[in-house]
C-alpha cells in the first residue's frame, strides 16, 4: 500500500508532457494553428502524441520490472529484518529529450528531428517486401555477374524501362512505374504538407548490386524499385529504431500508393521505401512490367 502515492506521483509525471500537447489542441492557443503552417503544425503535433505513447509503454515496461524487483527483494528478506519504506523513483523530464519544440518557428526545423519510430513492426500493415528472390523470378536478374558496387543494368528487359528524371524534390534513376508511383507520393505531400515537401532529399535509388555480405542476394536497389530518402541531407542511423520525423510522416503517403517502409526490418533501415509484392504483382498483370 505504501507504493500507491509513488505510483500516482510517477503517472503524473509521465502523463504530464502528453496533457502539455493535447490540451492546446483541443482548447486552442492564441497564434497557432494559423497561416501556411496548420497542416504541418497537425501532422507533427500527432507525431509527437505518437513518440509520447511510445515513450509511455516504455516506462510501464520499465516500472513492471522494477516493481517485480522490489518485491523479489522483500521476499527475500528475513522476516526479522526491519524494512525501510521505499519510493518508486520516476524520472524526472518534461518530455523535451522525447521531442524538442521551442515555438511556432520550430515547425519547420522539427522535420529532421530524431524520434522513436513508433510500433515499428506494424507500419506497413500487411504489405510484403517483394525481395530480390521474388523479383529475380519475375523479371530476372538485372545483370548476370553482380558484385558490391553498383554497375550498369543489362537486362534489356528492365533496361527499356529505365529512366532518370526530376520526380518532385529529387532527381532518381527508376522505373518507369516506380517514377510514375513516386510522383503521386510526392504530389501528395506537396498539396498536403508544402513545408515537408521542401525538406526532402535523396541518398539513391538505382544501384545494381548484391546485398553487402552475401554472395548471390540481390539488392531491391538493384531492380530501381527502390528509393533511400531523408530530410536535409541528414542521413539516418541504420538499426537504431529511431527515424526523422519527417520520414514517419513520408511513410504514411508511401503505404498508400503500395510501398514498404524499411523502418519495420529487424534491422531497421528507416530511410529505405521499396515496392511492395502486391504492388509489383499489379504492375505485372496490368503490363507495366
Amino acid at each position: 500500500m505504501k507504493l500507491i502515492p509513488a505510483l500516482i506521483l510517477a503517472f503524473a509525471i509521465i502523463l504530464a508532457p502528453i496533457l502539455w500537447f493535447v490540451v492546446p489542441m483541443v482548447i486552442g492557443q492564441p497564434g497557432r494553428g494559423t497561416g501556411p503552417a496548420i497542416d504541418s503544425q497537425a501532422r507533427i503535433e500527432i507525431e509527437i502524441l505518437n513518440q509520447q505513447v511510445e515513450d509511455i509503454r516504455l516506462r510501464m515496461e520499465d516500472i513492471r520490472e522494477g516493481m517485480a524487483a522490489l518485491g523479489q527483494e522483500v521476499r527475500n528478506r528475513p522476516a526479522f529484518q526491519p524494512q525501510r519504506p521505499q519510493l518508486l523513483q520516476a524520472p524526472e523530464t518534461d518530455g523535451s529529450e522525447i521531442f524538442s519544440q521551442n515555438g511556432t518557428n520550430d515547425i519547420i526545423d522539427a522535420y529532421a528531428q530524431v524520434v522513436l519510430i513508433a510500433d515499428r513492426r506494424n507500419v506497413n500493415k500487411g504489405l510484403k517486401i517483394a525481395g530480390g528472390r521474388y523479383l529475380t523470378e519475375k523479371l530476372g536478374l538485372p545483370r548476370q555477374n553482380l558484385s558490391d558496387k553498383c554497375e550498369s543494368m543489362t537486362n534489356p528487359r528492365l533496361k527499356s524501362k529505365l529512366k532518370t528524371t526530376q520526380v518532385g524534390p529529387i532527381r532518381v534513376t527508376m522505373l518507369q512505374p516506380a517514377l510514375d508511383s513516386l510522383a503521386r507520393v510526392f504530389e501528395a505531400v506537396r498539396i498536403t504538407d508544402p513545408d515537408l515537401y521542401a525538406r526532402i532529399n535523396t541518398a539513391g535509388a538505382l544501384c545494381v548490386r548484391r546485398i553487402r555480405g552475401t554472395t548471390n542476394r540481390v539488392s531491391t536497389h538493384s531492380f530501381g524499385l527502390a528509393v533511400d530518402l531523408n530530410i536535409d541531407g541528414k542521413l539516418d542511423t541504420l538499426g537504431d529504431g529511431r527515424t526523422q520525423l519527417g520520414l514517419t510522416i513520408l511513410a504514411d503517403f508511401f503505404r498508400t500508393e503500395g510501398w514498404v517502409w524499411g523502418a519495420s526490418w529487424r534491422r531497421e533501415d528507416s530511410m529505405h521505401f521499396e515496392i511492395s509484392r502486391k504492388q509489383l504483382d499489379e504492375w505485372l498483370a496490368q503490363g507495366k512490367l
